[in-house]
């Protein structure tokens, strides 16, 4: 089976600009491909998990990756998916954030100088040297501001207005792929589905412009029955970066995907052989919680290392099966002196330190609903306050709803 083939049956291609040409140049590993990731965060979220995943697939097959970091297209905001505009990023907020992801990077794609080694670059290097009338002069006469208005990338925005700012961003990411083509041979282009617009800006403006030909794929979206996308929701984001989610709380995630989702997880995420997905899809009933389980594992493998893919495995088994030590690998919170007032201190305030709750209110809200229990009894009052000598051992267990377990301590 070809990359290209193998792509297809796993479920990964949504568009593609020229099937046959695309094809030959992946298969035969002359792809010299890029992949946009705007630096908003300090850390990779499970959104990326596709982007990722495919880069490393396609570089094993002799095919050259470039991780474009946009630190120049950060500035401006990318208003695909988006009704509101995104947050401004010093210069500094955005080298770091770059850092960052290139760390996490390391563990799906290898860098270097060799022939399909993969490199890494910023837009910032050419976009914050353009001069804006010299930009217009060179492609603002490329661009239809009739098809722009029609991009599905700014459908959402234009219903509650789309800055003029906003406008630029496919201009943009057209003006990268035109960039890279010229001066260190990009060929082709990947992305998410979303991006599909603003990935056709670009072949398009090298056709226009140099009268030669690029090409585009974008990745089918991550997305779960219901249509919602997975591991990159704002403000419930899972992230690669283990401080802002633990290793355990990463593979509980995928542990508990949706019964209809977690094939398609597997299909599209993992580097298990096709033909043990294709039997594991005949598995039935109670064997559905072990294809979780083996999602699970193996994401977490690859992000955080075996040994604590192991260690979250482990404590998820003993939590439910009510048996076996796991507070060891549960997510932790040590409390300081001031967290205690008189002593003490409230359950509610607890819940929002170890980010069970985002506010007092809704810890409120969940401990009225009977969703919190304490060293397993049910918290009935959000009033309860705890002394600090009720954390002496092993301290002790929150449970939010059905699977989510929460250690606190003291320091």
């Amino acid at each position: 089976m070809t990359i290209y083939d193998e792509l297809v049956a796993r479920g990964l291609i949504a568009q593609v600009t020229d099937e046959a040409e695309i094809k030959e140049l992946i298969n035969a590993g002359k792809a010299t491909f890029y992949i946009g990731f705007d630096c908003t965060a300090d850390s990779l979220t499970a959104g990326h998990f596709m982007a990722l995943t495919l880069m490393k697939r396609l570089q094993m097959a002799g095919n050259k990756p470039i991780a474009l970091i946009g630190g120049g297209t950060t500035m401006i905001g990318d208003p695909s998916g988006r009704t509101d505009m995104r947050k401004m990023l010093t210069k500094e907020d955005i080298d770091h954030n770059a850092e960052c992801f290139k760390r996490q990077m390391e563990r799906f794609i290898e860098f270097g100088d060799g022939a399909n080694q993969a490199m890494m670059v910023n837009n910032a290097d050419w976009l914050l040297k353009l001069n804006y009338v010299e930009l217009l002069r060179e492609v603002g006469a490329c661009f239809s501001v009739n098809n722009m208005l029609r991009a599905k990338c700014y459908e959402q925005r234009m219903e509650k207005g789309l800055s003029f700012l906003e406008f630029n961003y496919m201009i943009m990411q057209s003006y990268d792929f035109y960039h890279m083509f010229q001066t260190i041979g990009c060929n082709m282009q990947f992305g998410g589905d979303d991006q599909w617009s603003n990935m056709l800006g670009g072949t398009e403006l090298i056709r226009r412009k140099l009268g030669k030909d690029a090409y585009a794929m974008t990745i089918t979206l991550l997305t779960d029955s219901q249509g919602n996308k997975m591991g990159k929701t704002a403000g419930n984001a899972v992230w690669l970066d283990a401080n802002k989610t633990s290793p355990y709380d990463f593979y509980q995630y995928w542990r508990n995907v949706g019964d209809a989702d977690v094939m398609k997880c597997i299909r599209m995420l993992t580097f298990l052989p096709l033909e043990q997905i294709d039997e594991m899809a005949t598995w039935q009933n109670g064997r559905i919680n072990e294809a979780k389980e083996i999602l699970a594992f193996e994401l977490t493998k690859m992000v955080h290392g075996e040994e604590e893919a192991v260690k979250a495995q482990n404590a998820a088994r003993a939590l439910f099966s009510g048996g076996g030590d796991a507070a060891a690998d549960m997510p932790s919170t040590a409390l300081a002196a001031a967290d205690f007032t008189d002593g003490a201190i409230g359950l509610l305030d607890m819940m929002v330190k170890c980010a069970l709750a985002p506010s007092k209110k809704e810890a409120r809200r969940l401990v009225e609903q009977g969703g919190v229990e304490v060293n397993g009894e049910r918290a009935a009052d959000p009033t309860t306050r705890f002394a600090a000598d009720a954390f002496a051992g092993e301290g002790l267990i929150l449970k939010k709803g059905k699977k989510v377990f929460h250690r606190v301590v003291t320091e």
